[in-house]
Order: structure tokens, then sequence, then C-alpha cells
């Protein structure tokens, strides 16, 4: 038996049902590991208690047995196959996992069984339809190949003209401690920040994903570079963190299965990032990863719903072509009032959080979050017969947007819904073609 052979025995017996188990149970102690860890690891870079993340070791049977409960919905991932909603889900129910744990310690006043009750609801409603609506559509109409592949081509022309465009608005070369000083000065036309998202979170990491599945390795090095090529006209760790995940992703997704190489997407940097801060080796890489990444978003909801515990609802007024038919409460997005409630930056949230909690409130939350997993079930059915490397690599960022953005905003702002189409019209026999030289 061949090196290769072994390695796909062994890549083989960890996608099996019983192998993912055991790294689903390995993310769980990971999670509570890292949230147990943040509130100790306060240093420069943060402070939990601005962020009302606190522990107790009084309560900390409570969260452990919350965190326990909770990880039995994780089974899901075990008995579904995979699908671009099982990459989403999977994320989202590590957000929410770790959001269970802070609801257990929060100081903030609102009621937070109600909350984690809500939270645990949200999460099994949203994720049964999104990991589990996985059959194909009929599909009418696909692009022939060589149209496709001047398609690819034209993507990568759109990106370039859309870099350009945007430095005559911003250029500037700054490191990433200094981009603050000039970010909250960029001012970009409306068609042309809806022009980088849908770009930088969903067209090139297509063509990337594209020219991965053809082994064409230098006009994948093109998509990496023009994602890279958006930091100085954004000023965001965003354009550096793409083509930095989007190779991660495709390794994994090389050398692993499907399911497996989305949690390892998430386990292995969580798990370098917890070992290196116990170590005191590299505590930017706590930051960047446990904190930044993870927990984060799950301090978001837990401050999302603090502030609508006492604060009207925005019946989905949030959404921008809704607002102009819906009364609202709000004049300003929800970032901004935030920020200017808890003084803790812009905080954007998950669906959870927005089109749940924000929008309908707690009890109701579950019904929204069934709603959304609906919506990314029927991603699923457009990329159904797509090789799941290539649903995996081509939708690598989507998840991370998710952690941070709502639903609505992904769908529009970041271009889900062009993935979709392009998921819908992708030509099934570009696969079966003989590689690029």
């Amino acid at each position: 038996m061949t090196l290769k052979d072994r390695w796909r025995a062994i890549a083989g017996l960890v996608e099996a049902p019983g192998g993912v188990g055991l790294l689903i149970c390995l993310h769980v102690v990971t999670v509570g590991f890292s949230l147990r860890t943040v509130t100790t690891f306060s240093s420069h870079y943060f402070s939990a208690a601005a962020f009302h993340i606190f522990y107790d070791p009084a309560r900390l049977p409570v969260a452990a047995a919350v965190v326990a409960a909770f990880a039995f919905i994780g089974m899901i991932f075990v008995i579904a196959r995979f699908s671009f909603g099982y990459m989403v889900g999977f994320y989202l129910y590590s957000m929410i996992l770790g959001y269970l744990w802070l609801n257990c310690f929060s100081d903030l006043n609102y009621d937070h069984s109600l909350a984690g009750w809500s939270a645990a609801f949200s999460a099994a409603a949203f994720l049964v339809p999104a990991t589990l609506i996985v059959s194909p559509v009929d599909r009418a109409y696909e692009l022939p190949v060589r149209m496709f592949e001047h398609l690819l081509t034209l993507i990568l022309l759109l990106s370039l003209a859309t870099i350009i465009t945007g430095a005559i608005y911003n250029f500037r070369i700054v490191t990433i401690e200094n981009i603050y000083r000039y970010r909250d000065e960029l001012a970009f036309p409306a068609g042309l920040r809806y022009a980088i998202g849908v770009t930088t979170t969903t067209l090139l990491p297509f063509a990337f994903a594209c020219f991965v599945a053809r082994r064409n390795i230098w006009r994948a090095a093109a998509a990496l570079v023009l994602s890279l090529l958006f930091y100085p006209v954004t000023l965001t760790k965003f354009a550096i963190f793409t083509p930095v995940w989007l190779v991660f992703i495709a390794y994994l997704a090389r050398y692993f299965g499907s399911r497996t190489a989305v949690i390892f997407s998430l386990l292995l940097p969580m798990l370098a990032g917890l070992l290196t801060s116990i170590f005191a080796v590299l505590p930017t890489l706590f930051y960047t990863v446990n904190f930044r990444m993870m927990i984060v978003p799950s301090n978001a909801f837990d401050i999302y719903n603090d502030y609508f515990s006492r604060h009207e609802l925005t019946y989905f007024c949030q959404i921008g072509f809704l607002k102009p038919f819906v009364s609202c409460a709000y004049s300003e997005p929800l970032s901004i009032v935030m920020n200017r409630a808890y003084e803790l930056g812009y905080l954007n949230a998950s669906l959870f959080a927005t089109e749940g909690v924000a929008s309908v409130g707690p009890l109701l939350a579950p019904i929204a979050a069934f709603a959304c997993g609906l919506v990314l079930a029927f991603g699923n059915r457009l990329s159904a017969d797509l090789p799941p490397s290539f649903v995996l690599i081509s939708s690598a960022i989507l998840p991370q947007v998710l952690l941070n953005v709502p639903l609505s905003t992904t769908l529009l702002t970041h271009g889900a819904a062009v993935l979709f189409l392009l998921w819908y019209v992708t030509p099934r026999a570009m696969f079966e073609r003989p590689s690029a030289p």
C-alpha cells in the first residue's frame, strides 16, 4: 500500500460517522476551554470585562451542563451529508455554543433563561432545513463550458476594474495597526461598495475554486493576488485574510473529506490559538482566531439580547428595501446604534441576533431562524450535484461573513445570492474535462 493509499484510508475513517462525532466532541471541548481562557487572557489586545465577558467558578457546573446538553444538537453533523448549509450551520452552531457559555456568566440585565432556550431552539430550527434539505433541483439552463471559461476571465477583469476604481477614492499602504486611523474617512459610492462586497466575498472565491478544480494554478494565484490588492483600497483585515483562508480551505479539501474539512477549518485554528495562549508563545493568534473570529460573534448575540430586551424591535426594518414599507424606530444601521449604546465598535451580528432577536424577539426567533435555514437549503439544492470540494472552496468566505452579518445583508451586499446563481449555471461537464496543463 502506497503512502497516498494509506492517507486516503485514514481520511476515510475520519470522514466516517464515528470520526466526525469524535471531532465534534473535540471541537466542543476546544470552544469551552477558549471561553474559559479568554477572561484570564485579557491584555492590551482586549478587555474581557469591557465586552461583558466574565467567568465565575461557582457557575462552572451550570455552564458545563448547558454546553453538554447543547452539544447533542451537534450530532446532526454526524448524520447529515456535506452541503453549503452544513458548512454555514457548523460555524453558526459554534457561535451559539459560545453564546450559551457566555450567557451563564454575563452581567447584562435581561432574561437569560428565555434567551438561552430561544438560542438553542433557534439553532435546531435553523440546522434542520439547512443541513438536511440537499436534493438537487431540476435545472433548465447551464452555461456552455467555453462561455463559462470566458465568465471566469470576466470575473478577474471585473475585480481588477473594481480595484482600480476603488483606488481613485482611496489607496494607502499602511500597517494593520494603523488602518483604523484612516478607515472611518473612506467614502465609496453605493454602487462601488456593493461591487467590493460581492467581488471579495463571492466572485473571487468562486473563480479561485474553479481554477483549483481545473488545476489552473496561475489563474488561481491571480485570483488570490487580486483579493490581496483590495487591502490598500478598503483598509480591512478581511482583504488579507481572504487569500490565506482560501488556500487553507483548498488544502483541507484536498487531503480530507468535505465534512472533516469543515470541522478542521475551525478546530485547527482554534486549537492552535488555545495552545499558543496557554504557553504564551503567540498571543496574537488567540486574539485573532479564538477571540475575534468566534467569541466576538457569540458576545454580539449576548449584547443584542440585552439591548432589545429594553428597546423596540425592528420588525425587519433593518433590511434596506423593506424600510420604506415598515414602521421603524431606528433611522441608523444597528451597528451604529450598538456602538452608541455599548461603545464596543460598530457591532454587527449574525442572523440569530438580527433576523431573530432584534426583529421579532426571543419567543419568535426560532421561526425566523427556520426561515433562514430554508434560504440556505435553497443554496444546497442549487449546488447539490457539484463536487463537494468545489462547493466548499467557492463558499469558504461566506460562513465567516455570516458569523457577523445578517443573512439579508449577506445575500445582497456580499453576493450570496449571486453565488447561488453561479452554482445553478455552472456546467457540470467542466469537472469531467481533462485538467488544464
